[in-house]
């Protein structure tokens, strides 16, 4: 393996744990669109749904959590 440095070793972590985390929170998104029987995106557009855009927030949150948690350690 390469000898890098540690700012760039850095620097790859977390490029590589941001696309991880990107990764991660649009499969979730996708999974609560699947699942719901209603669009969520006319839910809070257009109906103002702020419930719904609470409850998707709360989701991203705790996931943002355990993903920090995960690669923290």
């Amino acid at each position: 393996m390469m000898d890098l440095t540690p700012g760039v070793r850095i620097f790859l972590q977390t490029v590589v744990y941001t696309f991880f985390g990107l990764v991660v929170f649009a499969f979730a998104y996708w999974a609560m669109v699947k699942v719901t029987p209603f669009s969520i995106r006319k839910e809070i557009e257009e109906d103002q749904n702020t419930a719904l855009a609470i409850v998707i927030a709360a989701v991203i949150l705790g996931l943002a959590l355990i993903i920090s948690a995960a690669l923290h350690g």
